[in-house]
């Protein structure tokens, strides 16, 4: 299940090389779910499945300590890149391997459109982090980050918004796009808009909210997403090894089907 493409140094240059082989599957965890100690069990479990990275962020008002306590107990006890996943300007930790630079596109308030990251730019070259440009789309529900976002959510029916914002985000120079339904979402990103999604772009389709089975990281993997995303199933289940060993087959494997 491991891959033989070990991450060194750059971040991006590691995404692509993984995609050129197979699909990508990412742990998220939130460091106010826990503390930094569990934070870092969880992050060597998800290893241990086969994850590929381990996303950083979520919940707003983290304190940059605990970030950084988190981001250090995850690199502690991974060899895998630790990619934060920031909710804001204010709460970046150096100990990162890299950043998602993104930008909430459907976003009704020009403070997650553009705002946070002129805040946070300059920062971000002083520390020489890497920052990876991104495209970020709220499907409904949206849950949480579209109400914290101010996002205008995009219906899971309307197909041609999410091309058109995703379209929107490659011609923009962005280097992933992500299809996000919010964490604790009751159903994930439907599988016809992410087919949809994926045949307009040359760049990587990046889903997740709410897939918490194997059958739903299938269906996101077999529509075209090239990189999954799991969050809240590891906060929620015991074994987090085993669990994510399920999901993490389901995306990488040719021949699963769902049920």
């Amino acid at each position: 299940m491991i891959s033989s493409i070990k991450f060194e140094g750059s971040v991006s240059k590691y995404i692509e090389k993984k995609l050129k082989n197979e699909k990508m599957h990412m742990t998220l965890i939130d460091p106010d779910k826990q503390n930094a100690k569990v934070a870092g069990k969880i992050g060597k479990e998800a290893e241990n499945a086969g994850s590929d990275a381990i996303m950083v962020g979520g919940s707003t008002g983290v304190s940059n300590e605990k970030l950084d306590e988190t981001v250090q107990a995850i690199k502690d006890s991974c060899n895998i890149p630790v990619i934060l996943f920031p909710t804001s300007s204010n709460v970046i930790s150096k100990h990162a391997d890299a950043i998602y630079f993104m930008s909430m596109l459907n976003s009704r308030s020009l403070r997650y459109v553009i705002g946070e990251q002129v805040r946070a730019a300059p920062y971000i070259k002083k520390i020489g982090l890497e920052a990876i440009p991104m495209g970020y789309v709220i499907i409904e529900p949206g849950m949480k980050v579209g109400e914290v976002g101010h996002a205008k959510v995009v219906k899971r029916d309307d197909i041609e918004s999410a091309c058109a914002y995703a379209y929107a985000a490659e011609l923009l120079g962005m280097k992933l796009v992500y299809l996000e339904a919010g964490s604790g979402a009751p159903k994930p990103v439907p599988p016809e808009m992410v087919r949809a999604v994926k045949a307009q772009l040359k760049i990587p389709l990046i889903v997740g909210g709410g897939i918490r089975t194997a059958a739903d990281a299938s269906n996101a993997s077999r529509a075209g997403a090239d990189i999954i995303v799991t969050g809240t199933i590891v906060e929620e289940v015991k074994d987090i090894e085993n669990t994510l060993k399920n999901i993490i087959n389901a995306i990488k494997s040719p021949t699963y089907k769902s049920c």
